[in-house]
């Protein structure tokens, strides 16, 4: 019997092996994935997510998705943010979308995602829409707008959506000069911009703009790369652009001390690259001074930092545009239009004509994306959009369906009785309760006498601390301590529960309450979290460490590839810990190993395997420092049965990760896989969405 299959109304008769062997021909004609012989290396994916790069911006998402499923050969440029190794050999690209669900929702059931947790290695947040799927087309899609009497979510006006921006609300809605948006001198300094006449940026050659800036001063797009060498961060190429993306230099240059690092995966500069260049750092430098008229305005990613390798100092306080306002503030005048390293002037172009429908794109190549879900996620006819009324359902036509697609967006759903502002305030409340117990200890009993200072300097070499109070309800002393990170507050309870402190042998524990009778269990699958493999927490570092201190302390290290400094996001401070990413597992390991009892600066190191993936520094330090104040000397709670709908919802989420999981199982390898969590906006506010992605197949940086 021949199954029929329902696209866009019409019944057509199901593929048989022939004409899914033409299909995959087609796709490989029209420039998408083929699969790889058993010569041949596999397609592969490198991200640099940590701290504040972890925050994906749905043009960002919209870049990727554009080239995995485009490629070169279509034009369309490889993301900023990370990179796809051999694109050509994508077997498709599948985008799996849970639109009442954000990050708060997976870390709330942690556990219930096994499948999720233990594949994707790499993940961020991103920042939530209120009409997603639109945004993930890109501009110039026209989704129908959706019934809320269905549980959907229907299309916000863009204008309403401005107004939730944080640039809008900083800088308003009216047309400004270019002067407006330019750094103040307060923000240079906070943001560690070199400055002339400061001792710390003595020797630094200085660019020679001394003159006024006005709303017409010219803009320049400047662009570094850096290795890590003995000396610490060099520059290996630079590149400069004009306002209209005229390329004024684009020079690799040769490091001055021995390189340790390349970072190949991130700068794609490589030895063989920099063998026979002879362009110094000098050289740049006079260049630089030569090109750049007096008015001259630098636009650029972490402008900070390149200027820094470069070693060049500003002699006019206000002079620099802010980078983070660059893109937003580009779209609002509609004058700049930011692409990978170009800047190009758009002066009076119309906002609707500034980038094609994503889906346009894929049938330009003769492509037609599959759509699956409970509601119409397309009307304009360039899709096969298909509507299911169950997950069950949608499973079952994206196992026959997503074979024969290069690319394929799979929408699941909670339902609509799982997305009411009530349910997710208990969540919120939940997790944040939750999250404050697993950052809060107890340490006692102690002697009346003791001192507080000597108990918080001992558990201060743990991590930094958020708050530390005296609990004085029990017979002796107890102290209640609260962390701002989860490592802190492990490595506390390990390695301090026994111990002498203060005169008095304590015992360590956690808060007794009823979400933390599976700590444990959540605290070992957080180390085996495949996005935590190969990095490590370091804790006890003085306030007058430098990164340049770090790199050069840690450079020995074999394997090591990225090191974050986390920071106060209020004082712009960093904490006395860091974490370090390698390359290998076992060069983890290795390190724990050699870090453990290693002096720094007179003071003694402490490290453990991480537990918090890098993209949860920002949200953790949001919640601790909204939650824990409430919270932070609660010690005994009162335990609760969760509601029968938030156990529904737990049932669900359960579902949810075994579908996906036989989803997953079925696509070939050198399938680009992106979970998305979409983020929720309602009446109790706003959370942020989470991305999860990976290449089936994929064995991480090793295979690239």
């Amino acid at each position: 019997m021949v199954k029929a299959v329902c696209v866009n109304g019409l019944k057509r008769p199901a593929e048989g092996a022939g004409e899914r062997q033409a299909a995959r021909k087609r796709r490989k004609a029209a420039g998408g994935g083929r699969e790889p012989g058993p010569e041949e290396k596999s397609s592969c994916l490198s991200a640099a997510l940590f701290g504040e790069d972890c925050e994906i911006s749905r043009d960002q998402l919209y870049e990727l998705l554009k080239f995995a499923a485009l490629g070169k050969c279509h034009s369309a440029a490889q993301p900023s943010w990370c990179r796809i190794y051999r694109q050509s050999h994508l077997a498709g690209v599948v985008v799996i979308v849970l639109p009442e669900m954000s990050q708060l929702h997976f870390y709330q059931f942690y556990l219930q995602f096994r499948h999720l947790r233990k594949v994707f290695r790499h993940r961020f947040t991103l920042t939530p829409s209120a009409n997603f799927l639109a945004s993930l087309y890109g501009e110039g899609a026209n989704p129908k707008p959706q019934n809320t009497a269905q549980g959907l979510t229907s299309t916000s006006s863009k204008s309403s959506d401005l107004k939730c921006d944080p640039i809008f609300q900083k800088y308003g809605g009216k047309k400004r000069g270019l002067t407006s948006y330019i750094l103040t001198s307060e923000e240079l300094n906070k943001y560690d911009y070199p400055i002339k006449g400061s001792t710390r940026w003595k020797g630094y050659v200085c660019t020679g703009c001394d003159k006024q800036r006005t709303d017409s001063s010219p803009l320049f797009g400047l662009d570094c790369e850096m290795c890590l060498t003995a000396k610490g961060n060099e520059v290996t190429y630079v590149s400069l652009v004009d306002a209209r993306g005229q390329c004024l230099l684009n020079e690799l240059v040769k490091p001055q001390s021995e390189v340790v690092n390349y970072r190949t995966s991130f700068s794609g500069i490589t030895e063989e690259m920099l063998l026979p260049v002879k362009t110094s750092l000098s050289d740049i430098q006079t260049r630089l001074k030569k090109i750049l008229p007096r008015d001259a305005v630098l636009v650029g990613h972490s402008l900070n930092n390149d200027l820094q390798a470069l070693e060049v100092a500003e002699l006019n306080l206000e002079m620099l545009l802010k980078a983070e306002n660059l893109a937003e503030v580009s779209k609002k005048k509609d004058a700049l239009q930011p692409q990978g390293c170009r800047v190009q002037q758009q002066l009076n172009e119309p906002p609707h004509l500034s980038k094609p429908c994503f889906l346009e794109c894929l049938q330009v190549t003769g492509q037609k994306p599959l759509l699956l879900g409970r509601q119409e996620l397309d009307s304009s006819g360039l899709c096969q959009s298909n509507l299911s009324t169950s997950n069950k359902q949608i499973l079952q036509k994206a196992l026959e369906d997503v074979p024969l697609s290069t690319f394929s967006i799979i929408q699941f759903s909670l339902g609509p009785e799982n997305i009411s502002s009530r349910l997710l305030a208990e969540l919120c409340e939940k997790v944040g309760s939750k999250l404050t117990d697993m950052l809060t200890i107890y340490a006692g009993p102690f002697e009346e006498n003791f001192r507080l200072k000597s108990v918080k300097k001992k558990f201060g070499k743990c991590g930094p601390i958020q708050c530390l109070t005296v609990v004085t309800e029990t017979y002796q002393p107890y102290v209640c301590i609260q962390y701002e990170v989860l490592e802190a507050a492990q490595l506390a309870v390990e390695s301090l529960n026994g111990a002498e402190v203060a005169g008095s042998c304590i015992k360590v524990q956690r808060p007794v309450t009823a979400a933390m009778l599976d700590c444990d269990v959540l605290i070992k699958e957080l180390e085996l979290d495949v996005e935590n493999e190969g990095v490590i927490y370091v804790a006890g570092l003085k306030q007058s460490v430098t990164e340049k201190d770090l790199q050069e302390e840690f450079s020995q290290l074999k394997d090591l590839e990225m090191l974050f400094l986390p920071k106060d996001l209020q004082s712009a401070k960093h904490r006395n810990c860091c974490f370090l990413k390698f390359q290998k597992s076992q060069s983890a390991v290795d390190a724990l190993e050699v870090i453990n009892g290693w002096t720094l600066k007179g003071s003694k190191l402490r490290s453990r395997h991480a537990l918090a993936s890098g993209h949860l520094w920002r949200w953790i330090w949001q919640m601790n420092h909204s939650n824990g104040k409430q919270r932070g000397n609660i010690f005994y709670k009162k335990m609760q049965q969760l509601p029968d709908s938030e156990q529904d919802l737990k049932k669900k989420v359960k579902k949810l990760d075994n579908h996906i999981q036989k989803l997953y199982r079925s696509l070939q390898n050198n399938t680009l896989c992106v979970v998305l969590f979409p983020g929720v906006n309602s009446t109790y506010g706003s959370q942020s969405g989470l991305g999860l992605m990976g290449i089936k197949g994929d064995r991480g940086r090793s295979a690239c």
